[in-house]
């Protein structure tokens, strides 16, 4: 018996918002949409073109407050093969929420709040 990553799922209040900031800031594309008969929930599933892990998004029709997403300590992480300009693009967008330079690292947080950390291809 064996197991692999298939996807990570972040709970979104605006479905739209989020795929653009995940666009901008990590050029991930939509792959494939899911929406419920009745419209309660709607699922986009996210890709970086390269790995085959995926980021589920999912928007419910009710939720209307942000999510508490308690002390935050989970995150996803994604490498980059060129820091300086993402950091430089997420300097830019102004989305930067911690960084550690002794690492080399930093964390970047999207629309609802979620942290992603940032880390060089070693």
């Amino acid at each position: 018996m064996s197991f692999t990553f298939a996807h990570n799922n972040l709970n979104v209040l605006d479905m739209e918002k989020s795929i653009n900031f995940y666009k901008e800031a990590l050029g991930l594309s939509v792959v494939r949409n899911v929406e419920a008969a009745d419209k309660s929930f709607r699922l986009a599933f996210l890709e970086d073109g390269k790995s085959g892990y995926q980021l589920e998004l999912t928007w419910l029709k009710d939720k209307t407050t942000p999510y508490n997403l308690g002390d935050n300590e989970i995150h996803l992480a994604l490498r980059s093969d060129d820091m300086k300009a993402a950091h430089e693009l997420h300097e830019k967008m102004n989305c930067i929420c911690y960084e550690n330079p002794g690492m080399g690292i930093y964390f970047i947080a999207d629309p609802d709040g979620y942290w992603i950390e940032i880390i060089p291809v070693r």
